[in-house]
């Protein structure tokens, strides 16, 4: 069976699905994979080291995809522009990457139109089977680590306690909102720095996870409602509940300089936890990474890719942060994608058992419709 690499082509996207220590496991695994070349190279990856883990390099991108049995991909496959992915896909064929189905809702159709079996690996199932599969985790793990980074370099002040001969400096403070992957390798990272942390999220049972890390956690007595969805993710709250949630929001972000929001709901936009009002009240000079952007963001001045100011406050809306940091963050893709790979491939060839709870639960679309309970909702509620 073969395993195709194409390159990837969205602006800004460094990352690629496998790396040559993956390639070499699939390998081992008896997989035959092919890399368009020049793939691995801005996540520091040689056409030659791929060859030395056993790919061929492929110089003809239209023989890639059209020889291929599996196609592996980081972004969702382009439908318009610098090249139709989605044409160069033709009936049969397996894609596996990480496919925003909500977001890309034509795209799904159209992949179902044409025949394609997709796996999209944030639909992954959280369970201890899947966790080496684990995408979402790897890549907000990146993203959590990254924001931090951002927000001490926009800030105007040290994040450390520093004692000089000009006197002490007072560390910073930080304020983590969600407290999920994102969120906690943020306040790790915050801690690393020198921060003073504290975190806050709907879901009680995170206490011990952030306390553990050395934030304070804010307790939320407040809150009578349960903020825990399926899955372990949060979900959204009663506008009662959430009114709560904002005012403790409001009486915490007076005195930090920095704010790290991570809060998310599977399928549906994100929660808006910092209002226009609650910036008037900050320090001037303070900052907010809005990791939430892409889907809509954790704060109203939010705008998705930009950095915009209010009230002399920063708001920073970055985009696909682990693209930013490729070498490490494609090492975690590719092992998470080769484990999924491992998993629907027994002897070298693919072996799909829909009966699964992985390979069921993550199908999007097969046999020429869209089999996800969910986006096949959602397609069907758009019209």
């Amino acid at each position: 069976m073969i395993v195709s690499v194409p390159k990837e082509v969205v602006s800004g996207e460094h990352r690629v699905a496998l790396t040559p220590d993956a390639v070499r496991r699939l390998v081992r695994g008896g997989l035959t994979i092919r890399v368009e070349q020049g793939s691995g190279l801005a996540a520091s990856f040689t056409d030659k080291s791929y060859e030395e883990a056993g790919a061929e390099v492929v110089t003809n991108s239209e023989a890639l995809w059209h020889e291929a049995d599996v196609i592996a991909k980081v972004q969702p496959p382009l439908a318009n522009g610098a090249r139709n992915e989605v044409a160069l896909i033709e009936s049969g064929k397996v894609l596996v990457g990480l496919l925003q189905p909500f977001a890309n809702l034509d795209v799904i159709s159209d992949l179902a139109g044409r025949g394609v079996t997709s796996f999209g690996l944030e639909a992954l199932p959280r369970i201890t089977r899947a966790q080496s599969m684990d995408v979402l985790s790897a890549m907000s793990t990146v993203a959590g680590y990254k924001a931090v980074l951002l927000a001490a370099t926009a800030l105007g002040k040290f994040f450390p306690m520093l004692v000089t001969a000009a006197g002490t400096i007072i560390p910073a403070k930080v304020l983590v909102l969600g407290a999920g992957v994102a969120g906690l390798q943020a306040i790790a990272t915050a801690k690393r720095l020198g921060a003073v942390v504290k975190a806050f999220d709907v879901r009680p049972a995170v206490k011990e996870q952030v306390e553990s890390l050395g934030a304070t956690f804010i307790a939320a007595e407040q809150l009578n409602e349960e903020g825990e969805g399926s899955g372990g993710y949060a979900k959204a709250l009663s506008e009662d509940q959430h009114k709560r949630e904002l005012d403790l929001i409001a009486e915490n972000i007076v005195d930090v300089d920095a704010v790290i929001t991570t809060a998310l709901i599977p399928g549906k936009p994100a929660p808006e936890l910092i209002t226009n009002e609650m910036i008037a009240t900050m320090r001037p000079g303070s900052v907010i990474v809005d990791l939430a952007a892409e889907a809509g963001g954790n704060c109203e001045a939010t705008e998705a890719g930009k950095d915009v100011e209010l009230h002399h406050v920063k708001v920073m809306g970055p985009l696909n942060l682990a693209a930013s940091m490729p070498a490490d963050a494609s090492r975690m893709y590719a092992k998470n994608i080769s484990a999924f790979l491992m998993h629907i491939t027994k002897d070298g060839e693919l072996q799909l058992d829909f009966d699964d709870e992985i390979t069921g639960g993550t199908c999007i679309t097969h046999g020429g419709t869209v089999v996800h309970e969910a986006i096949k909702n959602a397609i069907s509620e758009r019209g």
